[in-house]
């Protein structure tokens, strides 16, 4: 989701967060180490408790989501949410609503805790080069920078557990009909990378870090800003004593969910697209070329892009939209919330403009 400079910005984040955490413990006369080790733990214990509470909560829109996107239209087995979801149920049971979300949650619970943390410590490095640039020690982030710094995170997040989201959509849409079963995560991981080599691990790559500009970027900045400026506004009473009430986080987040998600939407269907690419007999779950019945094999991001508007129309890079609004609102703003509470319970303090 976003540029060949990933190593050379991880580098540069890298030793700005070095800088900016030892000038903060400079001035507040803490060890280095200790205070580092601890912070780092509790940031990383409260962004994995949010990516797990949030994404199961929401497992089977997630579910329907990635079935319609890639289901083969010469076969159409779902046809919008209430229909699939009751479908779902139908065929495969309670557990069907389910399938994939094991392999979600051991994926997006590592994903973000390095995201969210990775967000936090790009925010402290990027805000004290801004003020060092600019010479005023109290200025704050922009939401430019805000959408800088999330876009990093979420590209270091993404590409550390790509391979676990690859094998998480193909878990997703098998079933119990499938020409060929994956038994679990690491079963699919050592399948596919023995019948398709280690490249195909990373199928859909490209659009993915595409992708994380504008919707891990906007959900960070919206959400950010969004608080900001409701804390100095105050309108219609919704602050009291400079802090945010629950139900203000959560409409905050949903705001910011459904930005992000919006915006991205098109690239999270050619990656699931691509992802499929190279399933061996699995011409009856994933999309047909609109001629035959036969898989569609993809030439990368661009093909896939032109083929799926030329067999199937403008709107097929928007389905299943229905059902992830549904469940991105929810989603993004429980796992903001939940973050921000279990940081208050295990006492972190890491804002960005201490």
């Amino acid at each position: 989701m976003a540029s060949e400079d990933v190593k050379a910005s991880e580098s540069a984040v890298t030793t700005i967060v070095n800088l900016a955490e030892e000038a903060k413990l400079a001035r507040e006369g803490v060890k280095a180490p200790s205070h580092a080790i601890i912070s780092i733990c509790k940031s990383l214990v409260a962004g994995g408790v949010a990516g797990g509470v949030s994404r199961t909560a929401v497992a089977p829109l997630e579910r329907l989501k990635i079935l319609l996107q890639v289901q083969n239209p010469h076969n159409i087995k779902y046809n919008g949410t209430i229909q699939g979801l009751k479908y779902i149920w139908r065929t495969e049971g309670f557990r069907g609503l389910f399938k994939g979300n094991g392999t979600n949650c051991a994926r997006i619970v590592p994903n973000s805790a390095v995201k969210f943390f990775s967000y936090e410590q790009a925010s402290k490095g990027i805000l004290y080069l801004y003020q060092q640039q600019t010479g005023n020690e109290d200025a704050q982030l922009t939401p430019l920078l805000r959408l800088g710094a999330g876009a990093c995170a979420g590209i270091i997040a993404m590409s550390a557990t790509y391979p676990m989201d690859l094998v998480r959509g193909r878990l997703t849409v098998q079933n119990d009909k499938s020409p060929y079963q994956y038994r679990g995560m690491f079963h699919a991981l050592s399948t596919v990378l023995r019948q398709e080599g280690p490249r195909a691990l990373y199928k859909g790559w490209l659009p993915s870090v595409i992708g994380v500009v504008p919707y891990v970027g906007l959900n960070f900045a919206v959400y950010e800003s969004l608080k900001d400026w409701l804390v100095k506004a105050r309108p219609f009473g919704l602050v009291e004593d400079s802090e945010l009430s629950v139900t203000t986080r959560l409409a905050c987040g949903a705001a910011a969910g459904t930005i992000g998600q919006t915006v991205a939407y098109p690239l999270d269907v050619i990656r699931r697209r691509m992802q499929m690419v190279g399933w061996k007999g699995a011409g009856s779950v994933v999309t047909g070329d609109g001629r035959s019945k036969a898989p569609l094999e993809y030439n990368g991001m661009i093909d896939t892009f032109r083929k799926t508007v030329r067999h199937e129309g403008f709107g097929a890079l928007y389905k299943g939209l229905v059902p992830n609004s549904v469940k991105v609102v929810p989603s993004i703003a429980i796992a903001f919330v939940t973050y921000e509470m279990v940081k208050d319970i295990l006492g972190v303090e890491i804002r960005i403009s201490d």
